[in-house]
């Protein structure tokens, strides 16, 4: 695999080696040890979620808070999305800047994201298949989330606001200047 830094320290792009011919293609999607020797990041991922959504669908930007705090690595497995990555880090270089992706069945390419990142997604696809693995389990009581289209941010989805499809509850949540919750740049997250 090789690993790709962005513009944010800690957020990763990972491409697989991929193993094509007629029949069609193979590649490993995770070894952790590969990952940890790369990376220089050690972390037991713990679960793993998909999720199909169709054009327009937008999830995001959500967290977990403390001591649920999550780290990520996603990928798509059908279609094609933009994948964000947003430092909601109080005191970092890089607070409120992001990273965005795009994330393809084409492409295989993953991302991770460290704790203290909100993170989000919009298809861009008829559908999309995505998957990702967490390194803390789910905790409902841990959740935090900022406004997808915060002008502070000023994330660029690709698509009109229009065509945006969002949950009920990601239609109520706070800019990153209003919002309940911030990780601490200093505060040791893993």
């Amino acid at each position: 695999m090789e690993v790709i830094k962005t513009d944010i320290e800690g957020v990763l792009i990972i491409e697989p080696k991929v193993f094509g011919d007629a029949r069609g293609y193979f590649y490993e999607s995770f070894n952790a040890a590969e990952f940890e020797e790369k990376t220089g990041i050690k972390t037991s991922f713990v679960q793993d979620n998909q999720s199909k959504s169709c054009y327009g669908v937008l999830r995001g930007l959500h967290f977990q808070k403390p001591p649920y705090a999550q780290s990520k690595l996603v990928r798509v497995v059908k279609g094609s999305v933009l994948d964000v990555a947003v430092d909601i880090r109080k005191g970092s270089p890089t607070f409120g800047k992001y990273v965005a992706v795009e994330l393809t069945e084409e492409n295989h390419r993953q991302l991770f994201i460290p704790r203290g990142f909100a993170h989000g997604f919009v298809v861009k696809s008829p559908d999309a298949i995505f998957q990702y693995k967490c390194d803390n389990l789910y905790a409902p009581q841990s959740e935090g989330a900022i406004m997808w289209n915060d002008p502070t941010i000023g994330i660029d989805w690709g698509i009109k606001a229009e065509d945006v499809l969002l949950s009920e509850k990601d239609k109520h949540h706070k800019g990153l200047n209003d919002a309940d919750f911030l990780f601490d740049y200093n505060e040791k997250l893993y």
